[in-house]
């Protein structure tokens, strides 16, 4: 993409980004920057977050922060310029995400990244994706500043005069040296001494006083309080690691035999590293053997990082390098083939260390194992791209542990989306737990829907959980934006990691496509959205009121239920064109307001959605049924649902209306059809179809069991009295008879 900077520049007063400035400089370099002058004098530089890193929000959209930074790493100013975040899930007002970004303003992340110099932190926790993405954006933004024009170390001023100059002399001061792939020619075998000294293996070491020194750091609450056992001097962990797909060290660790074993696994360009770890504290942990997952390590290049799965995993005894210690645990990895590792350059394991504070709590830092194949293990590649030579910026007055404590705390991570779903682990637990429970009403409806009164107050429950903690408390109110937003991003670059920003919003979508195909939009418009959990509320709180409810004409009801497919169109149309339009025309819907917000915003929003609310006491789902976008999008594909789990009587419709006069949202047809486009799998119906004494069908069927009962009941009676009959027949004509000699007597 081009870069923004040229583009917002004309639209900013330069002492608005930057207090005391007077002009801008012309936007130059790689990434772009723009000089800040007050007369002729320097001040700093001015620049767009998206320019410089590539961290995007939940929308697939950039997030365009301008941030004006002094020489020596200040921040001056920051502020949001753009954005395409979805409306729904930004979740707090603009003026808290320009309090946020300014939270910035003053700190001086180059040379004082620890955690009392970072945005307040329970804002971030509290909050949303889209401060996460802004956190990260600005924090690599200016590593990558600090690396590439000097801010925050002693060469900052030479950029600055060659800038003031008018030359675009910052990139030049930026070394190159060419790209470098592995050696393969190397093979000779070495001692493990003779491999640690050249740096072809390289070690982390950790006392206890070393750990504990990173927690206290850390700024964790309780994590000081609860230090590791034992002398200062024991050792936590002796971490080492190698490349072993580099012939002569993997011949020297493995052996011959290991290696050529090794060599018969790796693909073209594959490569492995080894892990061996000695100390109290495991790398390897317990993540694997429940999950297959090495949690506690992971490579890190750049911007891209991975980890290591039991699949790429091969348990080593020993080490065959003359001199070699003895490790407690050694581990063979192989780098999976889908990741993006460049063996010849720069790449660090990073280990992290938890500590358990109680039951619930755990406290984490993490410390970084830095790996570089020395000069004679690597050559140029003549055809490669050239590497700019950055020097790595070390905060005065820190160590190494103390910049792994840092990292822990407020260092971004370039998978931001997995800090995330870490971060929700519990949210993620109920809401799945909750899913499962609506799976299993789904399929064993028939037995639930025979008992109503138990069947009515689950329904009542569950709506209630959807709207205190789906809606109210985990924000995760589907929305129209979020259709628009994929299918933009299919059109324009989809990637699935700007769609897994927010967990719960992502376990929701992938349940409610899921179960089109099982049960239509029900699913979702009926049980899980909260807003219509709202409606549904109210609307029983007014009918227990004695509120009168308004009976719509079948013809006038099916008029007006087209208006959702017209408003949706609408929006898909205008999203063709320019989605940040569609994003401010989908305030048609009221969920940002009622649920993300708690109805604490603009007058205009409140009424808007207290309008929608007050026709829904005397309409069932009043919103749900005419207006609702989100659920105009989901009935459309609801066209291809596989089964029909709802049962009817071939009378139903014809004469029997009594299920299309109960269905609170007239989903059913007079004809007895059920439509599934307004059908929202209450089971209202069902319940109506076991119903003994409210379905007419079932009364019929029942008074004429009841007759045939009786019917039989008579014809056994008559039956039991023409066999009682029989029998006295039968005994007084088995009788004896009398003597004559008797009778003449």
């Amino acid at each position: 993409m081009a870069e923004r900077l040229p583009e917002f520049l004309p639209q900013t007063q330069p002492a608005d980004i930057f207090p005391g400035a007077d002009r801008f400089g012309a936007p130059e370099g790689k990434p772009m920057v723009a000089r800040v002058f007050q007369g002729e004098e320097p001040l700093g530089y001015v620049y767009v977050t998206t320019d410089v890193v590539n961290t995007r929000g939940y929308s697939s959209k950039p997030i365009d922060i301008l941030v004006g930074v002094a020489d020596d790493g200040t921040i001056k100013g920051a502020k949001l310029v753009e954005h395409h975040e979805p409306i729904v899930l930004i979740g707090i007002p603009q003026s808290k995400v320009d309090a946020f970004i300014g939270a910035y303003v003053g700190l001086n992340l180059i040379r004082s990244p620890a955690p009392d110099n970072q945005a307040p932190a329970d804002i971030i926790s509290g909050a949303t994706v889209t401060l996460m993405v802004i956190n990260d954006s600005i924090y690599r933004s200016m590593r990558t500043l600090s690396q590439q024009y000097g801010i925050g170390t002693a060469t900052a001023g030479a950029t600055a005069n060659a800038a003031a100059g008018g030359a675009s002399e910052a990139a030049a001061t930026v070394q190159t040296r060419p790209h470098r792939l592995v050696n393969q020619e190397k093979a000779d075998v070495q001692s493990w001494q003779a491999l640690l000294n050249e740096g072809a293996i390289a070690r982390l070491h950790m006392t206890v006083a070393d750990v504990n020194k990173a927690f206290a750091a850390g700024g964790k609450a309780g994590a000081a309080a609860h230090p590791e056992k034992g002398a200062d001097d024991d050792t936590f962990v002796d971490l080492y690691t190698a490349l072993v797909s580099q012939p002569a060290i993997g011949k020297s660790l493995l052996g011959e035999a290991g290696w050529n074993d090794l060599q018969g696994r790796l693909k073209p360009g594959q490569q492995a590293v080894v892990v061996a770890g000695e100390g109290r504290y495991s790398f390897k942990g317990s993540g694997y053997v429940r999950g297959g997952i090495f949690d506690r390590i992971e490579v890190v290049q750049g911007d891209e990082s991975f980890r290591f799965t039991d699949l790429n995993h091969q348990r080593l005894p020993a080490f065959d390098a003359a001199g070699a210690p003895h490790f407690k645990e050694i581990a063979l990895f192989t780098v999976p083939e889908e990741v993006k590792f460049d063996a010849a350059e720069p790449w660090r394991l990073q280990l992290m260390i938890q500590r358990v504070l109680s039951v619930n709590d755990k406290a984490f830092v993490t410390a970084d194992l830095n790996y570089q194949l020395p000069q004679p293990y690597t050559v140029d590649d003549p055809d490669g791209e050239p590497v700019a030579v950055a020097a790595a910026v070390t905060p005065p007055g820190t160590d190494a542990v103390a910049g792994a404590a840092a990292a822990a705390e407020g260092e971004p991570s370039s998978q931001l989306w997995k800090q995330i779903w870490q971060g929700k682990r519990w949210q993620i637990g109920v809401v799945a737990l909750s899913l499962l429970i609506l799976v299993a009403v789904f399929f064993f409806q028939d037995t639930l829907t025979k008992y109503p009164k138990f069947y009515d107050r689950f329904r009542l429950v569950y709506l209630t959980f959807s709207l205190f903690y789906i809606g109210w408390y985990a924000q995760a109110q589907l929305s129209v934006v979020n259709v628009l937003t994929f299918t933009t991003a299919l059109r324009t670059g989809f990637s699935w990691e700007y769609f897994l920003m927010d967990p719960l919003v992502f376990i929701l979508w992938c349940a409610t496509a899921i179960s089109i195909l099982f049960w239509n939009r029900g699913a979702f418009c009926g049980w899980l959205c909260p807003f219509g959990s709202l409606q549904e509320l109210l609307n029983r709180i007014a009918k227990k009121l004695g509120v009168k409810q308004i009976v719509v004409p079948h013809g006038v009801h099916t008029r007006m239920a087209a208006l959702k497919y017209v408003i949706f169109m609408v929006l898909f149309g205008v999203s063709l064109y320019e989605l940040g339009l569609a994003e401010k025309l989908s305030e048609v819907e009221p969920f940002k307001t009622a649920i993300i917000l708690k109805f604490v915003r603009e007058w205009w929003f409140v009424a808007f959605a207290l309008v929608l609310l007050l026709a829904g006491l005397f309409i069932e789902r009043f919103y749900c049924r005419y207006l609702c976008p989100l659920g105009a999008a989901l009935a459309i594909p609801a066209r291809l649902r596989v089964f029909d789990w709802l049962r009817r009587y071939p009378m139903c419709g014809n004469p029997c209306q009594r299920c299309a006069h109960d269905c609170p949202v007239q989903a059913i047809h007079p004809e007895g059809d059920i439509d599934p486009n307004e059908c929202i799998q209450c089971l209202h119906c069902q319940m109506l179809y076991h119903h003994q004494t409210d379905c007419p069908h079932v009364v019929q069927v029942n008074k004429k069991k009841q007759k045939q009962a009786a019917a039989k009941a008579e014809l056994d009676a008559q039956r039991r009295a023409q066999a009682q009959q029989e029998q006295v027949i039968h005994f007084v004509d088995k009788r004896p008879s009398e003597k004559p000699s008797d009778t003449a007597r």
